[in-house]
């Protein structure tokens, strides 16, 4: 749905609350009441503008037509609505953190491999071996007169 309107999800202008109530109405297919409603539900939280008339987004637009698709094409009532965009709205947030994380990860690795690059012996500070053992090796300094 997001791909009928100029603006992108990762574009600014998709978040801006700047549509009068009538222009979101008319974007997303329905009456103005209805997006009142909605608004009073819960299912989209409008902005407001100084004088107190509702704003909407292009994001909140192409939300009230996924509540309308799934009211009325997929008969889901308008709690469960509400719970499935709260579900989609944490799967965002929880897919947005994973990719910080991965980001994060990703840096680290390359911070580990730049300092093993410079160690004077990359990667040979432990010497993997597959032998048990259980003999105890004792290591003795030597003294300066003994040399």
């Amino acid at each position: 749905m997001s791909g009928e309107y100029a603006a992108s999800s990762s574009d600014p202008a998709y978040e801006a609350k700047v549509l009068m109530i009538s222009v979101a109405a008319r974007m997303a297919g329905m009456h103005p009441q209805t997006l009142r409603q909605y608004d009073r539900l819960g299912l989209v939280q409008a902005g407001r503008a100084a004088g107190g008339g509702r704003r909407y987004s292009v994001r909140d637009v192409v939300l009230l037509r996924e509540v309308q698709r799934l009211s009325q094409d997929d008969g889901i009532n308008l709690a469960g609505v509400k719970r499935i965009i709260g579900l989609e709205r944490l799967l965002e947030e929880a897919q947005q953190r994973v990719a910080r994380l991965e980001a994060e990860l990703d840096a680290a690795y390359h911070r580990i491999a730049e300092l093993e690059a410079l160690a004077r012996f990359p990667g040979r500070d432990l010497v993997p071996t597959n032998r048990t053992s259980t003999a105890l090796v004792v290591w003795r300094p030597r003294r300066g007169s003994d040399r």
